[in-house]
């Protein structure tokens, strides 16, 4: 909904207002928890945080009586209300400090994310600004790591901290600092929200809270939410991004739910943590994010006899890599069979028939891919590993490693002890990854397919690509081909990079191959020699990390954003290849 006001020039002075006291607010906000000494009083600074509040009161007054309609405003705007009144509350149940600070975030949040979802429908390219909303998160996020309040040890440089930062944002899991301890809550809290906004994005993150305060997407922004969620039609978004909202709080919660007694196997727990619920949490997260980031220094291998850690932590990750798309398909499989075994209690003049919602081809190849992978990736490391190393492992250490080497990075055995021959199986699952529109890297599973299948559609003399009966479109096998090329070139070219900055080491090239491909495919399994690169090996590293997440695909989209497709096609000549 687009509120229309009669004063043009008083709305463009209330918008830069509004943008000038947000970013007092924050300003303030990290004065207050991110330093320990301020050049202001907290008394200064409560009064500035308490002007803010009266000018967003006021602004919302203002723009009422400017507004054409008043009931279209007061439709748009009614969870201001809702603010007001938790503010209200809060200050008499808890404290007015308190009050303060969650009204605050609730308008700082309603505002960034409103503007996100804006620029998405701008008529710029939705890609573009979904790679332009990561490198901000990224930097806010350094700059937040980098204040003393945010870790422990002596210095953080900005280098370490924009590593962390892209690593958190890229889901990545691959750390130059010890996350448990050289970070304090404040800064595991910053790495803790970086993970959930990289992992979903945040358009989408803007997107979810426009509609949980019941504000519906106009058409412009429902495009762009067709655009950045792949979906098939427009009028499905509001319901995929629903269902996303309500997937994530449920997952993640239980899986924190279920993780809160998991840490007491491990007696006593590291001085670090703090809180039982925040390592849960922060876990959670990790693990459904694909993240791979753990508070504890050695990940997950303090706690691999844990029945947790194959029951819950697995299931998440390969949750979280099958994709928001294949998930909302299934379970509006699921609700259509019970709707249907319903319906054959009633009355057959009362029964409603419509056509049933079959599994989609894009499930069906996820699933397949997903379970083959897992299996066979177990098989392989399980086999190769106690055949060819000297470190032997068992094989819930195997399914492990293959469900976390396709982008979690979580690990329970150490990877640097591990035979070449096993890496070079988890460096393939790391190529591969997971599935599209997931929070998971590589080149996911089902452009794996479409190759492997072309190739096979080539042996059988075969014009068409087929699959489960399906032909594919050959405009599909042209990008499935262009994600592999482009994914190959920076692979190679960013291990060739790193033994360039790497040369006066003593790194092996296997290791920094390895460190190439977890980057790339955002895992986050490491030999080791993370912490110990160079400052040009770091960065090559961040914007390894930062291309895996963004992915081929949405790189070429907003570079091209302005080419206009050719209207001519030449003539046909045949070549001789292979």
């Amino acid at each position: 909904m687009d509120i229309v006001y009669k004063n043009k020039k008083l709305e463009r002075l209330l918008i830069f207002t509004n943008l000038a006291v947000t970013v007092v607010v924050i300003a303030a906000t990290l004065l207050k928890l991110g330093f320990y000494k301020r050049f202001l009083s907290d008394n200064q600074l409560y009064s500035i945080l308490i002007a803010a509040a009266f000018f967003f009161i006021a602004e919302k007054l203002v723009r009422f009586f400017n507004a054409r309609s008043k009931k279209d405003y007061l439709i748009f705007c009614w969870f201001e209300f809702i603010f007001i009144i938790l503010f209200v509350l809060l200050c008499y149940t808890a404290s007015p400090v308190w009050a303060l600070g969650v009204y605050l975030l609730l308008q700082i949040i309603t505002k960034v994310c409103r503007t996100m979802v804006n620029l998405a429908a701008s008529g710029k390219s939705p890609a573009l600004t979904f790679v332009g909303s990561f490198i901000v998160i990224i930097l806010t996020g350094s700059v937040l790591l980098m204040l003393p309040r945010s870790y422990k040890t002596e210095q953080m440089t900005f280098t370490d901290a924009l590593f962390t930062a892209t690593s958190a944002t890229c889901v990545t899991g691959l750390t130059v600092k010890d996350i448990g301890t050289d970070f304090s809550v404040v800064g595991q809290t910053v790495i803790l929200v970086l993970i959930q906004l990289g992992g979903l994005g945040i358009v989408i993150f803007g997107a979810v809270f426009s509609l949980l305060f019941g504000q519906a997407l106009n058409v412009r922004q429902s495009v762009a939410m067709q655009d950045l969620l792949s979906a098939q039609t427009v009028n499905k978004i509001a319901h995929i991004i629903a269902f996303i909202f309500i997937t994530v709080v449920v997952i993640e919660g239980l899986g924190a739910l279920i993780l809160y007694n998991m840490w007491d196997s491990c007696a006593p727990l590291p001085g670090h943590i703090h809180s039982k619920w925040f390592c849960s949490i922060f876990h959670s997260v990790s693990t459904f994010c694909n993240a791979g980031l753990s508070l504890f220094s050695d990940s997950f291998t303090g706690f691999k006899t844990d029945w947790r850690i194959y029951s819950v932590i697995c299931p998440m990750i390969i949750i979280g890599g099958l994709g928001f798309g294949v998930l909302f398909n299934l379970v509006n499989v699921l609700v259509d069979k019970i709707r249907f075994l319903l319906n054959r209690f009633r009355p057959y003049e009362k029964r409603h028939l419509k056509i049933p919602v079959r599994i989609s081809l894009q499930t069906k190849i996820v699933l397949t891919v997903t379970l083959v992978l897992v299996v066979c990736g177990t098989a392989g490391i399980l086999t190769i590993q106690n055949n060819t190393g000297n470190h032997k492992i068992e094989l819930g250490d195997a399914f492990f490693q293959s469900v976390a080497a396709r982008t979690a990075g979580f690990n329970t055995i150490e990877i640097k002890s591990l035979s070449a021959p096993t890496k070079i199986v988890l460096m393939l699952l790391m190529f591969i990854g997971g599935s599209p529109g997931g929070t998971a890297g590589g080149i996911k599973t089902v452009t794996f397919v479409v190759i492997v299948m072309a190739v096979y559609a080539t042996i059988r003399k075969r014009n068409e690509v087929e699959i489960f009966k399906r032909c594919v479109p050959l405009v599909m096998v042209g990008k499935a081909l262009t994600v592999i090329l482009l994914f190959t070139v920076l692979f190679f070219t960013s291990a060739f990079l790193l033994t360039i900055t790497e040369r006066h080491s003593d790194f092996e090239t296997s290791a920094i191959v390895f460190e190439t491909a977890s980057a790339l495919g955002t895992v986050g399994l490491s030999c080791g020699i993370t912490s110990s690169l160079t400052t040009a090996g770091k960065i090559i590293i961040i914007i390894t990390m930062l291309l895996g997440r963004l992915g081929a695909l949405t790189l070429l989209a907003a570079l091209t954003f302005n080419i206009t497709p050719a209207r001519f096609n030449y003539p046909t000549e045949s070549l001789a290849v292979g």
